[in-house]
């Protein structure tokens, strides 16, 4: 009879632990951290470009050297992800900047050159989340672009419309002058990116890239060839890149 009692008693006490046991919701699976969206934005660079043998041309023929600390580059992008490849986004960038530099002589004569370096292509990012909200994007674009070399001459003096037509006419080495040289490019730009999203809708990136340019093709004023060019003369160099974006991150 004891026996009976301390078994119903054994029972009881366990009963409840085993049926806890029983009711336990299954553990959920884990998130995906596949990333999904869309972003848009501003583009902002500094393109340290090669301009030593551009400043050769320019001092040999009287005008006055360009500043060899870089160009300031504007522009604007923007990528989607795509469900195929999971972390990968296609999209698109324009960016372009330019510097200038002027001479005057003693007999009033001015020299202007403009160097204008731009791009724009598709590009195609793998992006690897570090921790929540900050990620590393690995990329690279590929399109065209170049630069225009823009050389100016004016004499001074009010301009009137009959030495507008003796210019047209004759022409003469003294008179003002304006020539564009202009070479385009295929371009390529691998990079790398350090972006952190401030809120859900809002972003900002740090990165690092290299602009290269290959098979170039030059032309005076977008009309005649333009032969001789040296090859060392382009748009290409290391750049910084910032971003500011919308979306969702």
């Amino acid at each position: 009879m004891k026996r009976c009692l301390l078994m119903l008693l054994l029972i009881g006490l366990t009963a409840p632990v085993f049926s806890q046991q029983e009711e336990e919701p299954p553990i959920p699976p884990k998130r995906s951290k596949a990333k999904v969206g869309a972003l848009a934005g501003f583009t902002p660079g500094w393109l340290i470009v090669d301009v030593i043998p551009i400043n050769d041309f320019l001092e040999s023929a009287g005008g006055a050297p360009l500043k060899d600390n870089g160009v300031f580059l504007w522009g604007g992008g923007g990528a989607a992800y795509i469900m195929l490849l999971p972390n990968f986004r296609v999209g698109g960038v324009g960016m372009s900047g330019s510097i200038k530099s002027t001479s005057l002589d003693p007999f009033g004569l001015r020299r202007d050159a403009q160097l204008r370096v731009g791009f724009g292509g598709v590009t195609l990012e793998y992006v690897v989340p570090v921790v929540d909200r900050l990620d590393v994007a690995l990329g690279t674009m590929l399109g065209g672009g170049g630069i225009d070399l823009i050389l100016r001459r004016d004499i001074g003096g009010v301009n009137q419309w009959e030495r507008e037509k003796q210019i047209l006419r004759l022409g003469s080495p003294l008179l003002n002058l304006r020539r564009t040289l202009s070479g385009s490019y295929f371009v390529w730009i691998p990079s790398v990116n350090v972006e952190y999203a401030i809120l859900g809708w809002l972003g900002v990136r740090l990165g690092a890239s290299y602009v290269g340019m290959s098979a170039p093709s030059w032309t005076i004023d977008d009309d005649h060839e333009l032969l001789g060019v040296p090859s060392n003369i382009t748009g290409k160099g290391f750049m910084i890149n910032g971003g500011l974006f919308v979306g969702t991150f």
